[in-house]
């Protein structure tokens, strides 16, 4: 359960809401608040009845980044956990974890940015599938500022979506884009003038279709950038194998063929 100071989950037919909940202090990223997200995003893993969620911050922004003051003072508890540990159960470090861990949640997320979305506030964003972004939203690998580099796990999240070279570019001079430039830049994957209820709209689009073949579309894609031409065609060998004559995959064609929404089992 994660810290409801810092991030508060609702959950509808299948639409997990997560939102960071620190609204006073532009959802900036305080020890508690790293916390809370992997927390989020494990309690999440766990839960078979969600079949897709949207990520967003409450108040005036997405999240203005790290909270510089809490952390370089005594905002962390010095006996408690280091950032740069890495978690046992993951390949990324507590920093990197939330928002890597969106790409370990084996469901589609959606993130809705407003307002700002600045260094950890951007990598956060990006950890997501699909990012829906505000026209006059403001984004920006904002480390520079602090002659630092970005570390909340952009280079595995980023790289996919976002050319090199922009990204180099983003990273040398910390410049602030615009959600129709970020669009431009591939950085967001739509400009809504309402991106939490776009994000919606799409989550219950997403909530509508077999779980066994979103949970394995994401599998699929996630790993097709990872390995060679032989390990992605395998992949999709196994994965359609398992869902051909599924039950779900069945109840996927029946409903198509008798004209009426499906009625999908969740994933045990």
């Amino acid at each position: 359960m994660p810290n409801e100071d810092r991030v508060r989950i609702e959950t509808v037919d299948g639409i997990a809401d997560v939102r960071m909940v620190r609204g006073d202090k532009m959802n900036a990223v305080d020890l508690d608040m790293f916390i809370a997200l992997i927390d989020a995003g494990l309690e999440i893993a766990e839960d078979k009845k969600v079949r897709v969620v949207v990520l967003s911050g409450e108040g005036r922004a997405f999240c203005s980044g790290l909270d510089i003051p809490s952390l370089m003072s005594g905002g962390v508890d010095r006996s408690g956990p280091n950032l740069l540990d890495r978690t046992p159960e993951s390949p990324a470090n507590i920093a990197q974890r939330c928002a890597w861990v969106w790409q370990e949640v084996p469901v589609p997320v959606i993130a809705a940015v407003h307002g700002v979305a600045y260094g950890a506030g951007f990598q956060i964003a990006m950890g997501a599938d699909i990012r829906y972004v505000a026209p006059d939203a403001r984004l920006s690998i904002r480390e520079a500022h602090w002659g630092l580099i970005p570390d909340v796990a952009a280079t595995q999240t980023a790289r996919h979506v976002v050319g090199l070279d922009v990204l180099k570019e983003l990273t040398f001079t910390g410049r602030v884009v615009s959600g129709t430039e970020a669009k431009e830049l591939r950085i967001a994957t739509h400009v809504s003038e309402a991106p939490h209820a776009d994000a919606m709209v799409l989550a219950k689009e997403i909530a509508s279709r077999n779980p066994h073949a979103v949970r394995a579309g994401k599998q699929l894609w996630n790993q097709a950038f990872q390995g060679t031409i032989e390990e992605g065609l395998k992949l999709e060998t196994e994965l359609q194998k398992r869902l051909l004559g599924s039950p779900n995959q069945v109840e996927a064609v029946k409903a198509n063929m008798q004209k009426r929404e499906p009625k999908f089992e969740d994933p045990k």
